[in-house]
């Protein structure tokens, strides 16, 4: 059987994230939603998503297995994870009226909507459904997610040797991958499991209260202090003080402010004493603004920066509560931040908009300092979105 992870029209709603990606490569925890789906299945998951994307993912292989597509947005569970495997041919399963899953013989096509399953048995499930909704989801469900991939690495994995040059509290909720370099360190799991991928640094005088998870070849600075619940993602760097954050692979956050409740996308540079409010001075509701939507999200009392994929802030910036920058825009400032920053903003303070090829340039500089270049899918991505300003 093919497994499908589809997107929904709930993709607007995690903007600025759901731009460069479809839903199911998203992370929160140690994992995203298709590695997930794929570490716990054994097998390979493909993608359904709007064109735009899909045209530069693998091809679904038309056979004569059948399909199970499964709601991208639905946070994995064991007990959705028992029932969607068991789901009967020709069946589509809901909570509500959310979509969860489809059993079917024939592939479907985006979106998927009631039309292609009008002949379809309605099943409706008991189990429990937690829905990504809104970009700050990805903080709030960290570390529920960080514990659950934790048990799920722990359970199928060994961990390295630790050394002894570090002070450790609860140990057996440490994981460490092969290659990791981790010395001299303070790491305290006791309100939560650590993790340490594969070739990850930990410079010496890092101190981390879990749970906590850094993936293959990030860096954590001298004397960074990082809280939970925070997930690094690969070959990033970052420093200062973290709390409750989510990192996409391959951003910056390499020295001294503090940096709370906040998603960073991949590609992004905070600069030296950049900081952001989480909290209102009041202490009341933060509200982010969703530009698709065209309208201003609730967000708790406690929200930081959604910061859009390939987004540069200058040096001592400081970021407003609950600010939401899109894509590839730089955040240069005096002063307080604006609440929202436009996709492809080159100057927040004229509103003057980033020259195409000026932006793909960039990219592609920020790219190298990590060894990787622009592919022609990236560009093809970029090129279709600054089409849409």
């Amino acid at each position: 059987m093919q497994i499908v992870l589809f997107d929904t029209s709930v993709r607007t709603q995690l903007y600025p994230f759901s731009l460069i990606r479809p839903l199911a490569t998203l992370r929160s925890g140690i994992f995203t939603m298709q590695e997930r789906w794929s570490a716990v299945l054994g097998k390979d998951v493909s993608l359904l998503t709007e064109a735009y994307l899909q045209q530069h993912l693998p091809a679904q292989e038309i056979n004569n297995d059948d399909f199970l597509y499964i709601n991208a947005s639905i946070v994995f569970s064991t007990e959705l994870f028992n029932e969607v495997i068991k789901l009967a041919k020709e069946t589509a399963l809901y909570k509500g009226d959310v979509l969860v899953a489809v059993c079917c013989s024939n592939a479907l096509s985006f979106p998927i909507e009631e039309e292609q399953l009008a002949s379809f048995k309605k099943q409706t499930t008991e189990s429990a459904v937690n829905l990504l909704a809104y970009p700050f989801d990805l903080v709030r469900m960290n570390d529920a997610l960080l514990r659950m991939d934790f048990d799920f690495i722990k359970r199928t994995g060994k961990s390295a040797t630790l050394s002894s040059t570090n002070t450790v509290i609860n140990p057996e909720q440490i994981f460490i991958e092969e290659g990791a370099e981790v010395e001299y360190c303070h790491l305290n799991a006791s309100s939560g499991p650590i993790y340490i991928g594969k070739h990850a640094l930990l410079m010496e005088g890092t101190m981390i209260r879990g749970p906590f998870a850094a993936l293959d070849e990030a860096v954590v600075k001298m004397g960074s202090k990082i809280y939970g619940a925070t997930s690094v993602g690969r070959k990033c760097t970052v420093g200062g003080e973290i709390k409750n954050a989510v990192f996409f692979d391959y951003s910056n956050k390499a020295h001294d402010g503090y940096l709370g409740d906040a998603v960073i996308g991949s590609w992004c540079n905070i600069g030296a004493g950049a900081s952001c409010s989480n909290v209102k001075n009041t202490a009341g509701t933060v509200k982010i603004w969703n530009q698709p939507l065209r309208k201003w999200i609730a967000a708790g009392n406690k929200c930081g920066v959604m910061l859009g994929d390939y987004s540069k802030v200058s040096i001592n910036a400081s970021l407003t509560t609950g600010m939401v920058a899109g894509i590839c825009s730089h955040i240069l400032n005096d002063g307080l931040s604006p609440k929202f920053v436009k996709d492809f903003t080159w100057d927040i303070r004229t509103g003057e908009k980033y020259i195409f090829e000026k932006a793909l340039s960039d990219i592609e500089n920020w790219m190298q300092m990590k060894n990787k270049t622009l592919t022609n899918a990236d560009k093809s991505v970029v090129e279709y979105l600054y089409g849409q300003l």
